[in-house]
């Protein structure tokens, strides 16, 4: 019985809606708009913080990163013809790390600075990167062809590199890398091995390219030059010249860029954030460096995500909320266009909850058919963003049942007024209404 009441409503409401196609279209176009708009929204969002929390973790969760930074100080240095500014992190620094504090399991000491590398007659623009042979347990790098650097090349300073995968193709053309040998400056690197990342995201055309840990290259899409610490140090040395008009030549002593410490266990990482600043307070009279914890970044990420969905999701869900409007607004100019109807209805017998039911199942109809539509095209928009636009978009099973849901409430909520204004008129007044 229940069952054949419910059909039969159904029915009417579909009828009731077919007969006015342009005005039930028109109103479930809010609903439609609002439902794909949570959808797409909240998968934009949860795509940007995946993306960013993917780049993080290439910098690994283990890992403590210090990097060189030149005071604000040494930029002060006017009326000076050529001035020797030495500042940054040592080799020392990396020493007492290895020596003062218990929970390190890998240090990694790196030289890195910008240069253009010739092979043959072609010449790119490429980041040397002067390190040592287990750079790649710390790092997002694994070789993909021939070797990585190794102790032997370390111990006598040879003249040998490893090359980043993006430089094959624009320095090397067709022939083999390995055996080849290239120019950086006036000396010559024979390639040993050929590198490639463990994981990749997709990242924007116009985004600065970063390496696994995290430091900028000398420019977008550049490549990197791997050459034993040792063999940089005595090739390169550690003085670099700076032309400034305002301050003639500056001349720049650091030892190196950057110092990647990893810990034996990820609950130890704050802990030793804290024994790595204390070392560097210590030794440093300038503040001249500066701590990443991709630990850390991972948890702001995960707070800022959680932040952005909410703003996201509400800014969408105000459009639902303008569709319900629409949707009540239209149900009130049904009831009044069918005054007469429900009069006689009501003279037939109908009670009040016949009415309301009338009323609601027409409201519950619009909404989930475009609650239907709004889930389709807020999963096409996604696409659509992730193709044109080179941005990561997620769509989560949440974000389809949160959508679909807010809109049958919506229905609810905006066709119960309606409803039971419909049902509470006076039978006689409505028969008297033309």
């Amino acid at each position: 019985m229940f069952l054949f009441r419910l059909k039969r409503i159904l029915k009417l409401g579909i009828k009731s809606l077919w007969m006015h196609r342009l005005r039930s279209t028109l109103t479930a176009l809010g609903i439609i708009f609002g439902v794909s708009s949570v959808i797409a929204m909240l998968a934009i969002g949860e795509g940007a913080s995946r993306d960013a929390q993917a780049k993080i973790a290439q910098l690994g969760s283990q890992n403590i990163i210090i990097k060189t930074a030149k005071p604000t100080e040494d930029q002060s240095a006017l009326g000076q013809q050529q001035t020797l500014t030495e500042y940054g992190l040592t080799y020392a620094d990396a020493d007492r790390f290895r020596d003062a504090i218990p929970d390190v399991q890998v240090i990694v000491p790196n030289r890195r600075f910008p240069h253009q590398a010739q092979y043959r007659t072609r010449r790119v623009k490429v980041e040397v990167i002067g390190t040592v042979p287990w750079y790649p347990e710390i790092s997002n790098v694994q070789v993909k062809l021939g070797r990585f650097l190794g102790d032997i090349d370390m111990q006598y300073k040879e003249g040998i590199c490893v090359v980043d995968e993006k430089l094959v193709n624009d320095l090397f053309a067709f022939d083999d890398p390995i055996g080849q040998s290239l120019k950086i400056a006036s000396d010559y690197y024979r390639v040993v091995g050929v590198s490639t990342e463990k994981t990749s995201t997709t990242t924007s055309s116009n985004t600065e390219e970063k390496d696994a840990t995290g430091a900028t290259k000398a420019g977008a899409n550049l490549g990197g030059i791997y050459i034993p610490l040792t063999t940089v140090k005595n090739r390169f040395g550690e003085t670099t010249m700076q032309m400034s008009n305002s301050s003639g030549r500056t001349l720049e002593r650091i030892e190196l860029q950057e110092i990647i410490v990893k810990v034996f266990d990820i609950d130890q990482v704050l802990d030793t954030r804290k024994s790595v600043e204390t070392l560097l307070k210590r030794y440093h009279k300038k503040t001249d460096y500066e701590i990443v914890v991709p630990l850390e970044l991972m948890r702001q990420a995960k707070d800022f995500q959680r932040i952005f969905t909410i703003v996201l999701g509400s800014i969408a869900a105000i459009s639902l909320l303008v569709g319900g409007i629409g949707i009540m607004n239209i149900m009130l100019a049904t009831v009044s266009e069918r005054t007469r109807e429900i009069g006689i209805r009501r003279a037939l017998g109908a009670k009040k909850r016949d009415i309301i039911f009338q009323f609601l199942s027409e409201t519950l109809i619009l909404t989930l058919f475009g609650g239907i539509l709004g889930i389709v095209l807020g999963s096409l928009i996604p696409y659509l963003v992730t193709y044109y636009g080179s941005m990561p978009t997620v769509i989560t099973g949440s974000s389809l049942t949160l959508a679909f849901g807010i809109s049958a409430a919506v229905g609810i909520i905006f066709g119960l007024y309606p409803a039971y204004r419909a049902a509470n008129m006076d039978p006689i007044e409505s028969l008297r209404h033309e």
